[in-house]
């Protein structure tokens, strides 16, 4: 039990600490408990709806600030600046860069497109609404585990 609920707080770091796969660390914290549980505690079927969940939330969290652009009326060249900025950020800015980076990318990729200044900030900011939209639908599915962790253990 403690492994578990130490991979599920490593998990809840993991939506404020870019770098840590914080969703996939909380389900191995779900998945280690029922295993040595014999899946008697938390069933294989809540195990596997949750895979599910996890798998969704990395997909998310790489399409949320790309849509959130895209809202916003991000150009191509917004777009494909909020892309390079997800993937460059973290290099460029360290572990704020997977929110700093998209919004940079963006904000270069709308000056790049034409836009002026105050009219490229709108695109990047939808980034950045869409990174914390994805960061809340990660805290969400992290609380459920550890909700359905406690329940199993009391």
């Amino acid at each position: 039990a403690i492994i578990s609920f130490a991979l599920v707080i490593l998990g809840l770091f993991g939506v404020f600490l870019p770098l840590l796969p914080g969703v996939s660390f909380a389900w191995l914290g779900m998945l280690v408990y029922a295993y040595f549980t014999d899946f008697q505690a938390i069933s294989l079927t809540v195990v596997l709806i949750f895979l599910g969940l996890t798998l969704l939330t990395m997909a998310v969290d790489i399409i949320a600030p790309l849509l959130g652009a895209k809202k916003y009326k991000a150009s191509k060249e917004g777009l494909v600046g909020a892309s390079l900025g997800l993937f460059l950020g973290v290099f460029i800015f360290g572990p704020m860069g997977v929110m700093l980076g998209p919004l940079v990318g963006a904000f270069i990729g709308e000056i790049i497109s034409g836009k002026r200044h105050l009219d490229a900030i709108k695109p990047a900011l939808g980034t950045f609404i869409g990174f914390l939209l994805s960061s809340v639908i990660k805290l969400t599915v992290i609380l459920a585990i550890l909700g359905i962790l406690i329940a199993a253990v009391l």
